[in-house]
């Protein structure tokens, strides 16, 4: 459809960010899901919702508020599965709905497998997708935002 090629369809959209954990439970463990979400996708499009909005979901050890992704192929097993997330994407498409998530590419958990071969093999084919330094003086000039984590 047209619509779907306007590249200023953000001005008028109306977003909704959606907090899964916390938005809907689907089977009665305290937390929400995906599942809850899906069928929850009738109320947010009566309220007029065009595109929602996912933090991460992906798998991580969620110190970072789920930022620190550990596997990109997988979700956070309390939030359901990767089909569930592909059934959650279809359902708002057939809503006329978008889904916008909060994707992390530009660093992992220590927990991701990349991070770990980094580690293990710096010169080895992950070696160069982090920065390794021995001490703190090779790069003075970057600001640290992770002063808690970091050494």
């Amino acid at each position: 459809p047209a619509r779907d090629r306007d590249p200023e369809w953000f001005k008028r959209a109306v977003f909704y960010e959606v907090l899964v954990r916390s938005f809907q439970d689907s089977n009665g463990d305290g937390v929400g899901d995906l599942k809850g979400l899906t069928a929850k996708l009738d109320y947010l499009q009566w309220l007029g919702v065009d595109c929602l909005w996912l933090p991460p979901f992906f798998k991580s050890p969620l110190r970072d508020g789920g930022y620190d992704v550990s596997d990109y192929t997988a979700v956070l097993p309390e939030f359901g599965d990767l089909a569930d997330f592909v059934e959650f994407v279809d359902a708002a498409h057939q809503r006329g709905m978008r889904v916008i998530i909060d994707f992390v590419m530009n660093h992992t958990s220590d927990q991701h497998p990349w991070f770990q071969e980094s580690r293990k093999d710096p010169d080895g084919p992950y070696g160069d997708y982090y920065v390794w330094a021995d001490d703190d003086k090779q790069f003075q000039d970057a600001r640290i935002i992770f002063v808690d984590t970091e050494a």
